[in-house]
Protein backbone atom coordinates (compact mmCIF):
# COMPACT_ATOMS: atom_id res chain seq x y z
CA UNK A 1 0.00 0.00 0.00
CA UNK A 2 1.50 3.52 -1.08
CA UNK A 3 2.39 6.10 1.43
CA UNK A 4 1.35 9.84 1.67
CA UNK A 5 2.61 12.30 2.63
CA UNK A 6 -0.10 15.12 3.90
CA UNK A 7 1.38 18.80 4.63
CA UNK A 8 -1.14 20.63 6.72
CA UNK A 9 -3.35 17.37 7.55
CA UNK A 10 -4.67 19.06 10.72
CA UNK A 11 -6.63 21.49 9.05
CA UNK A 12 -10.13 21.61 7.20
CA UNK A 13 -9.89 19.72 5.12
CA UNK A 14 -6.75 17.58 6.15
CA UNK A 15 -8.44 16.67 9.10
CA UNK A 16 -11.63 14.71 7.22
CA UNK A 17 -9.35 13.50 4.53
CA UNK A 18 -6.83 11.81 6.47
CA UNK A 19 -9.80 9.46 8.36
CA UNK A 20 -10.70 8.35 4.60
CA UNK A 21 -7.03 7.55 3.89
CA UNK A 22 -6.72 5.43 7.01
CA UNK A 23 -9.86 3.79 6.95
CA UNK A 24 -8.57 2.90 3.45
CA UNK A 25 -5.16 1.29 4.75
CA UNK A 26 -2.79 3.83 3.37
CA UNK A 27 -0.22 4.77 5.36
CA UNK A 28 -0.35 8.47 6.18
CA UNK A 29 2.22 10.99 7.70
CA UNK A 30 0.93 14.48 8.85
CA UNK A 31 3.37 17.46 9.40
CA UNK A 32 1.40 20.52 10.73
CA UNK A 33 2.37 23.41 12.15
CA UNK A 34 -0.45 23.52 14.82
CA UNK A 35 -0.49 27.24 14.21
CA UNK A 36 -4.89 27.79 15.46
CA UNK A 37 -3.55 25.10 18.41
CA UNK A 38 -6.02 22.54 17.00
CA UNK A 39 -6.51 18.83 18.26
CA UNK A 40 -8.21 17.76 15.46
CA UNK A 41 -6.40 14.72 14.48
CA UNK A 42 -6.72 13.01 17.98
CA UNK A 43 -8.96 10.79 17.21
CA UNK A 44 -6.77 8.51 14.39
CA UNK A 45 -3.88 7.93 16.55
CA UNK A 46 -5.34 4.95 17.53
CA UNK A 47 -4.29 3.74 13.74
CA UNK A 48 -0.53 2.46 13.58
CA UNK A 49 -0.48 3.70 10.26
CA UNK A 50 -0.98 7.03 11.20
CA UNK A 51 2.57 9.59 11.74
CA UNK A 52 2.49 13.21 13.21
CA UNK A 53 5.10 16.08 12.79
CA UNK A 54 4.94 19.16 13.88
CA UNK A 55 7.01 20.74 12.25
CA UNK A 56 7.06 23.45 9.53
CA UNK A 57 7.53 22.80 5.73
CA UNK A 58 9.56 25.81 5.07
CA UNK A 59 12.13 23.83 6.96
CA UNK A 60 13.88 22.76 3.80
CA UNK A 61 15.98 19.82 5.49
CA UNK A 62 12.50 18.25 7.32
CA UNK A 63 10.96 18.10 3.87
CA UNK A 64 13.67 16.67 1.92
CA UNK A 65 13.66 13.78 4.44
CA UNK A 66 10.09 13.15 4.35
CA UNK A 67 9.64 13.07 1.01
CA UNK A 68 12.22 10.26 0.50
CA UNK A 69 9.90 8.32 2.38
CA UNK A 70 6.70 8.52 0.54
CA UNK A 71 4.99 7.50 -2.92
CA UNK A 72 2.86 9.93 -2.89
CA UNK A 73 2.32 13.99 -1.44
CA UNK A 74 -1.15 16.11 -0.62
CA UNK A 75 0.32 19.09 -0.09
CA UNK A 76 -2.49 21.00 1.97
CA UNK A 77 -0.42 23.20 3.73
CA UNK A 78 -1.43 26.78 3.24
CA UNK A 79 -2.61 30.62 4.14
CA UNK A 80 -6.26 29.72 3.13
CA UNK A 81 -8.64 32.46 1.92
CA UNK A 82 -8.31 36.13 1.23
CA UNK A 83 -8.21 37.97 4.50
CA UNK A 84 -5.86 35.65 5.99
CA UNK A 85 -3.83 36.20 2.89
CA UNK A 86 -3.99 39.85 3.37
CA UNK A 87 -2.94 40.04 7.16
CA UNK A 88 -0.49 38.51 6.22
CA UNK A 89 1.38 39.15 2.84
CA UNK A 90 4.83 37.50 3.87
CA UNK A 91 3.51 34.31 5.21
CA UNK A 92 1.27 33.88 2.44
CA UNK A 93 3.56 34.04 -0.13
CA UNK A 94 6.76 31.66 2.34
CA UNK A 95 3.96 29.00 2.54
CA UNK A 96 1.75 29.06 -0.82
CA UNK A 97 4.29 29.55 -3.04
CA UNK A 98 7.86 29.46 -2.12
CA UNK A 99 7.35 26.27 0.07
CA UNK A 100 5.61 24.39 -3.11
CA UNK A 101 8.48 25.23 -5.25
CA UNK A 102 11.37 23.64 -2.61
CA UNK A 103 8.87 20.64 -2.27
CA UNK A 104 9.00 20.37 -5.88
CA UNK A 105 12.27 20.66 -6.19
CA UNK A 106 12.93 17.80 -4.20
CA UNK A 107 10.62 15.47 -5.98
CA UNK A 108 11.45 12.26 -7.91
CA UNK A 109 9.73 12.02 -11.78
CA UNK A 110 7.56 9.04 -10.19
CA UNK A 111 6.40 10.66 -7.00
CA UNK A 112 2.45 11.78 -7.23
CA UNK A 113 1.48 14.86 -6.29
CA UNK A 114 -2.39 15.55 -6.14
CA UNK A 115 -2.40 19.61 -5.25
CA UNK A 116 -5.73 22.01 -4.21
CA UNK A 117 -5.98 25.15 -6.15
CA UNK A 118 -8.69 27.57 -6.61
CA UNK A 119 -11.73 28.02 -8.88
CA UNK A 120 -11.94 31.51 -7.31
CA UNK A 121 -8.57 32.16 -9.66
CA UNK A 122 -11.44 32.30 -12.54
CA UNK A 123 -12.22 35.76 -11.08
CA UNK A 124 -15.35 36.96 -12.94
CA UNK A 125 -15.46 34.68 -16.18
CA UNK A 126 -16.45 35.57 -19.19
CA UNK A 127 -19.00 37.47 -20.44
CA UNK A 128 -21.77 34.72 -19.48
CA UNK A 129 -19.66 34.20 -16.59
CA UNK A 130 -19.19 30.75 -17.40
CA UNK A 131 -15.91 28.68 -16.42
CA UNK A 132 -13.99 25.28 -17.59
CA UNK A 133 -10.51 23.99 -16.85
CA UNK A 134 -9.07 26.14 -20.23
CA UNK A 135 -11.07 29.77 -19.62
CA UNK A 136 -8.62 32.71 -18.49
CA UNK A 137 -7.08 32.55 -15.56
CA UNK A 138 -8.34 36.41 -13.63
CA UNK A 139 -7.36 35.90 -10.29
CA UNK A 140 -8.36 38.63 -8.10
CA UNK A 141 -6.79 38.03 -4.60
CA UNK A 142 -3.38 37.15 -3.52
CA UNK A 143 -4.61 33.96 -2.27
CA UNK A 144 -5.49 32.78 -6.17
CA UNK A 145 -2.93 34.65 -7.50
CA UNK A 146 0.18 32.68 -5.55
CA UNK A 147 -2.44 29.46 -6.61
CA UNK A 148 -2.32 30.09 -9.94
CA UNK A 149 1.46 30.50 -10.18
CA UNK A 150 1.99 27.33 -7.93
CA UNK A 151 -0.41 25.89 -10.32
CA UNK A 152 1.82 26.48 -13.45
CA UNK A 153 4.81 24.97 -11.88
CA UNK A 154 3.08 22.43 -10.19
CA UNK A 155 2.27 21.20 -13.79
CA UNK A 156 5.63 20.60 -15.31
CA UNK A 157 6.32 17.69 -12.58
CA UNK A 158 5.37 15.00 -14.65
CA UNK A 159 2.91 12.82 -11.76
CA UNK A 160 0.75 16.15 -10.94
CA UNK A 161 -3.16 16.50 -10.37
CA UNK A 162 -4.58 19.84 -9.48
CA UNK A 163 -7.54 19.94 -8.04
CA UNK A 164 -9.42 23.24 -8.45
CA UNK A 165 -11.92 23.31 -5.77
CA UNK A 166 -15.21 25.10 -5.47
CA UNK A 167 -16.38 26.55 -1.95
CA UNK A 168 -15.70 24.10 0.43
CA UNK A 169 -18.77 23.58 2.94
CA UNK A 170 -19.56 21.23 6.00
CA UNK A 171 -18.75 19.92 9.24
CA UNK A 172 -15.19 19.28 9.89
CA UNK A 173 -13.03 18.11 13.01
CA UNK A 174 -11.17 21.85 12.78
CA UNK A 175 -14.09 23.73 11.62
CA UNK A 176 -13.89 26.86 9.87
CA UNK A 177 -16.51 29.87 9.56
CA UNK A 178 -15.44 32.18 7.59
CA UNK A 179 -16.08 30.25 4.45
CA UNK A 180 -19.18 31.48 3.28
CA UNK A 181 -21.65 28.17 3.59
CA UNK A 182 -20.60 27.95 6.77
CA UNK A 183 -20.57 31.63 7.47
CA UNK A 184 -24.33 32.48 6.70
CA UNK A 185 -25.71 29.34 8.15
CA UNK A 186 -23.52 29.95 11.13
CA UNK A 187 -25.22 33.60 10.79
CA UNK A 188 -28.54 31.96 10.16
CA UNK A 189 -28.75 29.53 13.32
CA UNK A 190 -27.27 32.30 16.06
CA UNK A 191 -28.05 36.03 14.51
CA UNK A 192 -31.13 34.71 12.37
CA UNK A 193 -30.28 37.07 9.83
CA UNK A 194 -27.27 38.56 7.43
CA UNK A 195 -27.09 41.84 4.94
CA UNK A 196 -26.04 40.71 1.76
CA UNK A 197 -23.96 42.91 -0.95
CA UNK A 198 -23.60 42.18 -4.80
CA UNK A 199 -26.38 39.02 -3.93
CA UNK A 200 -26.28 38.13 -7.66
CA UNK A 201 -22.32 37.27 -7.75
CA UNK A 202 -22.57 33.56 -8.21
CA UNK A 203 -20.05 30.53 -6.86
CA UNK A 204 -19.96 27.14 -7.49
CA UNK A 205 -19.37 25.07 -3.81
CA UNK A 206 -18.69 21.52 -2.81
CA UNK A 207 -18.90 19.83 0.66
CA UNK A 208 -15.59 18.85 2.46
CA UNK A 209 -16.09 15.07 2.28
CA UNK A 210 -16.60 15.25 -1.36
CA UNK A 211 -13.59 16.96 -1.77
CA UNK A 212 -11.76 14.07 0.65
CA UNK A 213 -13.14 11.82 -2.23
CA UNK A 214 -12.06 13.72 -5.11
CA UNK A 215 -8.70 13.23 -3.52
CA UNK A 216 -8.90 9.60 -3.32
CA UNK A 217 -10.22 9.32 -6.65
CA UNK A 218 -7.56 11.21 -7.90
CA UNK A 219 -4.74 9.01 -6.28
CA UNK A 220 -6.71 5.83 -7.04
CA UNK A 221 -6.85 6.62 -10.93
CA UNK A 222 -3.67 8.69 -11.17
CA UNK A 223 -2.55 6.67 -14.38
CA UNK A 224 -5.39 8.41 -16.12
CA UNK A 225 -5.59 11.36 -14.54
CA UNK A 226 -2.26 12.83 -14.27
CA UNK A 227 -0.98 15.77 -15.94
CA UNK A 228 -3.95 17.66 -15.69
CA UNK A 229 -6.53 19.98 -13.89
CA UNK A 230 -9.87 19.36 -12.52
CA UNK A 231 -12.35 21.50 -10.95
CA UNK A 232 -14.02 19.99 -8.07
CA UNK A 233 -17.46 21.09 -6.92
CA UNK A 234 -20.88 20.32 -6.75
CA UNK A 235 -22.99 20.68 -10.42
CA UNK A 236 -26.46 21.69 -9.03
CA UNK A 237 -25.10 24.28 -6.47
CA UNK A 238 -24.11 27.15 -9.14
CA UNK A 239 -25.61 29.76 -7.05
CA UNK A 240 -25.76 33.45 -6.43
CA UNK A 241 -25.42 34.48 -2.46
CA UNK A 242 -29.24 35.50 -2.63
CA UNK A 243 -30.22 31.83 -4.02
CA UNK A 244 -28.18 30.25 -1.15
CA UNK A 245 -29.73 32.46 1.71
CA UNK A 246 -33.21 31.11 -0.10
CA UNK A 247 -31.81 27.21 0.58
CA UNK A 248 -30.71 27.96 4.10
CA UNK A 249 -34.55 29.70 4.48
CA UNK A 250 -35.82 26.24 3.70
CA UNK A 251 -34.50 24.67 6.56
CA UNK A 252 -34.60 28.19 9.37
CA UNK A 253 -37.84 29.96 8.19
CA UNK A 254 -37.36 32.76 10.74
CA UNK A 255 -33.97 33.26 8.90
CA UNK A 256 -34.07 37.16 7.41
CA UNK A 257 -31.42 38.44 5.05
CA UNK A 258 -31.61 41.76 3.46
CA UNK A 259 -30.10 42.59 -0.05
CA UNK A 260 -28.44 46.51 0.73
CA UNK A 261 -27.94 48.41 -2.58
CA UNK A 262 -25.15 50.91 -1.46
CA UNK A 263 -22.34 48.99 -0.93
CA UNK A 264 -19.58 46.47 -2.64
CA UNK A 265 -18.38 43.02 -1.61
CA UNK A 266 -14.35 42.90 -1.28
CA UNK A 267 -14.98 39.18 -2.78
CA UNK A 268 -15.43 39.83 -6.15
CA UNK A 269 -15.85 36.63 -7.66
CA UNK A 270 -18.59 35.87 -9.98
CA UNK A 271 -18.84 32.86 -11.87
CA UNK A 272 -20.21 29.75 -12.91
CA UNK A 273 -18.30 26.35 -13.35
CA UNK A 274 -18.24 22.93 -14.86
CA UNK A 275 -16.97 19.86 -12.87
CA UNK A 276 -17.91 18.02 -16.51
CA UNK A 277 -14.14 16.51 -16.69
CA UNK A 278 -13.67 15.32 -13.20
CA UNK A 279 -17.55 13.71 -13.75
CA UNK A 280 -16.50 12.18 -17.43
CA UNK A 281 -13.28 10.15 -15.20
CA UNK A 282 -16.02 8.64 -12.89
CA UNK A 283 -16.22 11.16 -9.92
CA UNK A 284 -19.07 11.80 -8.25
CA UNK A 285 -20.17 14.38 -5.87
CA UNK A 286 -22.26 12.22 -2.95
CA UNK A 287 -23.50 15.46 -0.12
CA UNK A 288 -25.84 18.00 -1.28
CA UNK A 289 -25.97 21.47 -0.56
CA UNK A 290 -29.04 21.10 1.07
CA UNK A 291 -27.49 17.79 3.33
CA UNK A 292 -25.02 20.43 3.78
CA UNK A 293 -26.98 22.92 5.72
CA UNK A 294 -28.95 20.10 7.44
CA UNK A 295 -25.51 18.83 8.85
CA UNK A 296 -24.37 22.86 9.80
CA UNK A 297 -27.91 23.62 11.52
CA UNK A 298 -26.92 20.48 14.04
CA UNK A 299 -22.96 21.33 14.06
CA UNK A 300 -23.97 25.01 14.98
CA UNK A 301 -25.85 24.34 17.95
CA UNK A 302 -22.95 23.29 19.62
CA UNK A 303 -20.54 26.47 18.02
CA UNK A 304 -21.80 29.66 19.77
CA UNK A 305 -18.57 31.81 18.51
CA UNK A 306 -16.77 32.75 15.84
CA UNK A 307 -13.07 31.69 16.97
CA UNK A 308 -13.20 28.56 14.55
CA UNK A 309 -12.02 30.90 11.15
CA UNK A 310 -8.36 31.70 9.95
CA UNK A 311 -8.30 35.13 11.01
Amino acid sequence: MKKILVTGGAGYLGSVLIGELLVRDYEVIVIDNFMYDQVSLNIYCQYNKFKVINGDIRDESIMRSLLNEVDIVIPLAAFVGAPLCSKDPFGASSINHEAILTMLKHLSKDQLVVMPTTNSAYGSGNEENFCTEDSPLKPISLYAKEKVKVEEKLMRHEAAISLRLATVFGMSPRMRIDLLVNDFVHRAVNDGFVVLFESHFKRNYVHVRDVASAFIHSIENHKTMKGNIYNVGLSEANISKFELCERIKMQLPNFVFVDEKIGKDPDQRNYIVSNAKIEKTGFKTQVSLDKGIEELIKGFAMIKNRKFGNV
